[in-house]
């Protein structure tokens, strides 16, 4: 029972690596011209193989005979002698052999390069098109990993490993052929040793793809730890994580060390063993040559041991192909995972020019699928156009959850969030999200100049002036002005040439040069300090005329003057009201309007005073 269901498993396994590889090959569809070509000039390279073994027939009998004629039948030819037609042969063959070789390889890496570049491609415009639940359970590291170094794995297994297969393949087929023309007996014996050499294959290919697909993954995580502390260097350094992110990189590299030490010694202990197998199948046919020579010349022995010493070369190479192929199919499993990915669900129809920005939310409730309790229950509320709703409570409480709703990053099933009287369901992504500008507390920036990073996606192009009069709002101008290059200043990765306020400052210019109806401030000046925060504050009263404000705030002296504020306790309104009217009620936020002002007016007093 258990026999037959080994067996079972490995012929599924072996139906899904086939049927990964042909989807691997159907890549190469849009460069057939080209790997026709290649496949051409392997198949010249291939046959030049057993024509210059077999002009050493006409070596060893010209070296008795040299005037003897190589065409003696041939009218025109008869005159040409073995002295002057060997050499010539040779160079001729050898020109043939590398017009075949050019042909080969060079048709091979445009179509091996095309394809790693329609990979890639292929890879990163889906990743502009997962969900963001994807991002939050794949790491950075991994996802990188699979564009740089598991596409160039899977070139190997589509082209070069073709390569083989057609090149060291016909070599195989032509040599064996011209083996057979010379002496069908001799040849026939060779072929009882290939069974053996194909359960050798076969068993090796098993291994090579299980230890492949755990190179993969510790490549992965050497990337993620990586990528992880150059993006967080402050902070190890800040708190002394140098040895602890050496022993994890350490950990990470060592591993993946050891998998391709195991890898390797699989290929070098299998291949010995290969070419042991075949060289006595030599021995034993050297013997047989010796003891069935019959009335063969010289040259005829000769010719026909080189032929089939010339075999075992190109025979090894395509035994070691499987283990090219394995590592292939367990890159392109990976790449054809992420591939296969559901993308964001986007079944909306409406599109609309310019909206008023009414946003009504009614009964909505929301659950992550990893969760086990809802992050948000039966939330309601209306923000009319040109409002401004503050969305106050502790961490946790659900408000960064609710402004991720509302652009549709995560899909929600219970209840309605209506804008302009329209369902967010029923926008098309690209439209709702023209309607949206977001700005959040982590901000992101782009490694390009101060304008670049203002004027961003669909604002590029955005004249000059209309960049300037947005940085200006947002206070920004003042310290752009100041830079070297003014508007032209890289800002660094991830804006790191800037401090937190001016980095934020850049993300509200940038929502401000958008001008859409609705605006999202999630923590949005919690990077401020407090001249900054006035002046984000100034820049805020201007920027909520005729827009509906959306505000996350954990500093309450940022959304006193908010039309709507909403107090959210483990993902329920349980206040709403005015500033005033809240703090009449002398409830949770009136306690948290104690704590925030005990806070701010806690200053330490000079000695003296």
């Amino acid at each position: 029972m258990g026999v037959f269901m080994s067996g079972k498993a490995a012929s599924q396994d072996a139906s899904s690596s086939l049927k990964i590889y042909l989807r691997l090959l159907s890549y190469i569809r849009p460069y057939l011209g080209f790997f026709a070509l290649s496949i051409l000039g392997f198949l010249i390279f291939a046959s030049t193989q057993p024509m210059l073994g077999y002009i050493l027939k006409y070596f060893v009998d010209g070296l008795s005979n040299p005037e003897a004629s190589l065409f003696p039948s041939v009218p025109y030819l008869r005159d040409l002698q073995l002295v002057q037609a060997v050499p010539l042969l040779i160079v001729l063959i050898a020109f043939w052999q590398g017009v075949g070789s050019f042909l080969g390889n060079y048709f091979l890496a445009k179509v091996s390069l095309g394809l790693v570049h329609d990979l890639r491609v292929a890879l990163f415009n889906n990743l502009l098109t997962l969900p963001n639940r994807y991002f939050d359970s794949h790491n950075s590291g991994h996802v990188i990993s699979r564009i740089t170094f598991n596409v160039t794995m899977v070139t190997g297994a589509a082209t070069d490993a073709i390569k083989v297969v057609i090149r060291e393949g016909m070599t195989v087929v032509f040599l064996f052929a011209t083996l057979l023309w010379m002496n069908w007996m001799l040849t026939l014996v060779m072929v009882a040793i290939l069974p053996v050499i194909g359960l050798m294959v076969s068993s090796a290919s098993k291994k090579f793809r299980k230890q492949s697909k755990k190179i993969q993954v510790a490549m992965g995580d050497v990337t993620h730890v990586a990528s992880e502390t150059i993006q967080g260097y402050r902070v190890v350094r800040s708190f002394g994580g140098e040895a602890y992110e050496q022993q994890r990189f350490l950990g990470a590299s060592s591993s993946n060390t050891d998998k391709q030490l195991r890898m390797t010694k699989t290929s070098a202990v299998y291949t010995p063993m290969l070419q042991l197998v075949i060289y006595s199948a030599m021995a034993v046919l050297m013997f047989l040559v010796l003891f069935m020579r019959g009335d063969a010349s010289a040259g005829d022995l000769v010719a026909y041991i080189t032929l089939a010493g010339l075999l075992p070369k190109p025979i090894r190479q395509l035994s070691e192909v499987s283990s090219t192929i394995q590592k292939g199919v367990a890159g392109a499993e990976s790449i054809f995972e992420q591939l296969d990915e559901e993308p964001e669900v986007d079944h909306g129809t409406q599109e609309r020019e310019r909206i008023s920005g009414r946003l009504q939310v009614s009964n909505l409730s929301f659950q992550y699928p990893t969760s086990e309790k809802p992050v948000l229950n039966n939330i309601s509320f209306v923000a009319e156009p040109g409002q401004m709703v503050a969305l106050v409570g502790r961490s946790g409480s659900g408000k960064s959850t609710l402004a991720s709703l509302i652009p549709r990053f995560y899909h929600h099933e219970h209840g309605q969030i209506l804008l302009d009287d329209v369902d967010v369901e029923d926008y098309t992504l690209r439209n709702l999200r023209r309607h949206i500008a977001l700005v959040t507390q982590h901000v992101t920036l782009f490694n390009d100049s101060v304008r670049n990073n203002i004027a961003y996606g669909d604002l590029a192009g955005a004249p000059l002036d209309d960049v300037k009069r947005a940085a200006e709002d947002a206070y920004a101008a003042e310290f752009i002005e100041k830079m070297p290059q003014g508007y032209d200043t890289l800002v660094g990765e991830n804006g790191v040439l800037l401090s937190g306020g001016q980095r934020q400052r850049l993300a509200i210019a940038r929502a401000l040069l958008k001008d859409a109806p609705l605006l999202i401030l999630d923590e949005a000046t919690s990077a401020l300090d407090t001249e900054s925060e006035r002046h984000i504050q100034a820049a805020l009263d201007k920027v909520v005329e005729g827009r509906t404000t959306i505000v996350i705030a954990h500093r309450l002296s940022t959304i006193e003057k908010a039309d709507l504020i909403l107090v959210m306790e483990q993902g329920e309104i349980v206040e709403r009201g005015t500033h005033a009217q809240l703090l009449a009620l002398n409830g949770y936020y009136a306690r948290l309007h104690a704590r925030d002002f005990a806070e701010d007016t806690d200053l330490p007093v000079e000695p003296g005073a």
